[in-house]
This record gives C-alpha cells, structure tokens and sequence, in this order.
C-alpha cells in the first residue's frame, strides 16, 4: 500500500490510500465507498476470459454486466440464497457498524451471489473487507457444514464516490438491485436489505 497525496475538488488535499491487487483500490480518506462482493466462482469462465479482454467499454458498464449476469444467477453457486447465511451476512455488516465502529454503513443489500454495501471507512479497506468477509465466510461454512472451502471471491470492487448526487444514485442502486432482479416489487420488500430494515 503506498499514500499519495492528490488534490480533488470534493476532496481537496486529502489522503488518498491506495494499494493494488488485479485491480487498483485507492480513495480519499474520508471518502463514502459503494462495494461489490460475490461467492467464488460465481461469474463462468467464458464471461471472464471475454470480460478481462473486452476494451470497448468503461469500468462501470463492465461492473453493470457483471452486476446483471450476478443478478440472473446463471452460474456458480447460490449459498446467499439460504436465509440463514443471508441473515449472517446482515448481522456481521450491522455489526461492523454499531459495535465495531469499522465504518458508517448507509446501505446495503445481500443478493443470492453477491452483496452491495455503501459505507464511510473508519479503519483500512483491505483490513475492513478481510473482517468482514472472513467473519461471513466462516459462519457460512459451518452451516453450510464444509471447511477449508472458498466462500468469496477473493477481491472486491471498490468505487469512491465523488459528490453527493453520486452517493444519492449509488444509494437508490443499492436498494433496487432486488427490483431489477425481478425478485420484489419494493425495495422494502426484500429482507436482506437496508430498505427493508428502514422500512419496517
């Protein structure tokens, strides 16, 4: 991980911590973050070998078409369809929350392969991502009764966002998902969600 120190009109001389896997995470201190996590092996081969050399299109219409193929559920596994790992997943990100103090969580939603959160980080994102899905994983694999398994993908996508309007939109994406996956009507209506919790 190296700091560097930038200059940005939302976030003028602030830090910016960043370290590279596959692919760069860096974002101002400070900044609200919109993250994508998904079970390993949830995406199939063909889409990816096509989705690492496709340059026609910008990073985010290739995290929609990730989003999208995640959303059908077409391959790999559906552990997060099980209520109880989705509950346990919403626990542990809450948690992270109110009693950990490791971020401010402004919305989240646990899809069937895949989870979006939007939070503001207090500690590091690599420390942060590791807790979380560690923690998940590893309730998960007790009750799915498997051990030493992978349950997630090993990195995340990460997108700071850059204003407010942005941390709006990103918002409003994160309690449709369900929606668009044709799995509710309502946001509120889907249980593994902040919408839901804030609806009730």
């Amino acid at each position: 991980m190296r700091i560097v120190h930038t200059r940005h009109p939302c976030y003028p001389l602030r830090i910016v911590l960043y370290y590279r896997r596959n692919l760069p995470h860096g974002h101002p201190e400070g900044a609200s973050l919109f993250i994508t996590w998904r079970l390993h092996g949830s995406l199939p081969a063909s889409f990816l070998d096509r989705h690492h050399t496709a340059t026609e299109c910008t990073a985010g219409e290739k995290f929609r078409r990730v989003d999208e193929i995640l959303d059908r559920g077409d391959a790999g596994p559906l552990w997060l369809k099980n209520p109880r790992i989705a509950a346990s997943v919403v626990e542990k990100l809450t948690r992270g929350d109110n009693e950990l103090h490791h971020y401010d969580l402004h919305a989240y939603v646990v899809m069937s392969n895949h989870v979006h959160v939007l939070m503001t980080p207090k500690i590091l994102l690599r420390r942060l991502t590791n807790s979380l899905k560690g923690a998940t994983a590893r309730v998960a694999n007790q009750l799915l009764q498997q051990s030493g398994q992978h349950f997630w993908q090993d990195e995340s996508y990460d997108h700071w966002c850059r204003n407010a309007a942005e941390f709006e939109r990103i918002r409003g994406y994160i309690a449709r998902n369900p929606v668009r996956a044709g799995l509710v009507l309502k946001p509120e209506d889907w249980p593994w969600s902040s919408a839901h919790n804030l609806g009730r």
